[in-house]
């Protein structure tokens, strides 16, 4: 009797089991099949990947107005820059999508950055830098930057394509500097335990800094010269977009330390201190030329489950369930072995 119960029970749970995945193979196939129909008819019209979200204005009130008001669009530039959510092409996707649908006939009359960020990839800061310079350049709109939190490394260069920034009292702001991939040498562990290890490669200075051999003297300096280049430029960018920071002082004196808001100020990397974001709204308004509240804020984001399942680093896509041990837990695995503008306490 018991082992009838006990068959009963097993059966039942293998058939749950199976309805389950074929379920989810199910969906999956039904998925691609979507996807493929999509891709199919992309020649025939744009397809959009952000949602609109309406923010509260100057008056902290939301209200649909007409389709034809202009537009205060905000960009926030919240966490690690060079992450999924938010780099260069993601945000290149948003400026895109502002000019499409029912945002055409140049309803965005400003851009907001909102920004709480230590920073991230020299790759992603630059590329959406450069894109919101574009945007300006191409479009005549201001763009204002406000800082609710941290604004540092590759945040103070995103920001500098702001035409000014505004900060929060609380604000921290600085970190003009650059992080190469960190690089450690086993070989005295190796050597311990007994352990021999071969590396082949082709091109001098392919392996360099391997770490299962020992270094030889002079095999950082390509390493080195790539930090300084990158660099050089963040310091001629700086000093080029906030001209009363000079680069003997940024170098000398200011370094890659943050400072608070008000000594932010004096120093010349912001605008203004001690501002809400309602007060940097209500001073983009006006360089907009923006009189009445016939207006809207609006912010362009992708919060779908469907991106958040197919994304590219999705277990779903990958096959992969990831599991890690880090001494830098909260630093995504993507920015591994990548040169940083990144503010980053050890």
């Amino acid at each position: 009797m018991r082992d009838s119960i006990l068959y009963s029970a097993i059966r039942a749970l293998f058939v749950s089991f199976c309805v389950v995945i074929g379920l989810c193979l199910g969906f999956v196939f039904i998925s691609v099949l979507i996807g493929a129909m999509a891709s199919g008819t992309s020649d025939h019209k744009l397809t959009t990947v952000n949602t609109e979200e309406i923010l509260p204005n100057a008056q902290g009130k939301r209200e649909s107005v007409s389709s034809t008001a202009p537009v205060i669009l905000q960009i926030n530039i919240d966490g690690v820059i060079g992450t999924e959510a938010l780099d260069n092409k993601s945000i290149r996707q948003q400026l895109v999508e502002s000019r499409e649908g029912t945002f055409k006939d140049d309803r965005v009359k400003g851009i907001l950055l909102y920004i709480d960020t230590p920073g991230g990839t020299v790759a992603d800061a630059d590329g959406i830098f450069h894109a919101l310079m574009d945007y300006k350049k191409k479009y005549n709109v201001p763009i204002y930057a406000y800082v609710d939190g941290l604004c540092a490394s590759g945040g103070i260069y995103v920001a500098l394509a702001a035409d000014k920034i505004f900060a929060s009292d609380i604000s921290l702001i600085g970190s003009v500097g650059v992080i190469a991939p960190g690089f450690m040498n086993i070989t005295k562990l190796l050597d311990k335990i007994g352990v021999e290890a071969l590396t082949l490669s082709a091109g001098k200075g392919k392996d360099a800094l391997n770490p299962l051999r020992p270094w030889k003297p002079g095999e950082d300096e390509n390493y080195k010269q790539i930090v300084d280049y990158y660099y050089d430029h963040f310091v001629n960018l700086v000093t080029s977009y906030r001209p009363t920071i000079t680069k003997e002082k940024l170098i000398q004196d200011y370094g890659a330390y943050v400072y608070p808001a008000p000594e932010a100020l004096n120093l010349g990397f912001i605008d203004a201190s001690g501002v809400s974001l309602a007060d940097a709204l209500k001073a983009l308004l006006e360089k907009a030329e923006i009189t009445d509240d016939t207006y809207q804020v609006i912010r362009l984001e992708n919060k779908g489950w469907w991106h958040n399942l197919f994304s590219s680093q999705s277990s779903v896509l990958t096959g992969k369930l990831q599991h890690h041990f880090s001494l830098t837990p909260e630093l995504d695995l993507f920015l591994r072995n990548q040169y940083l503008y990144l503010y980053y306490p050890y």
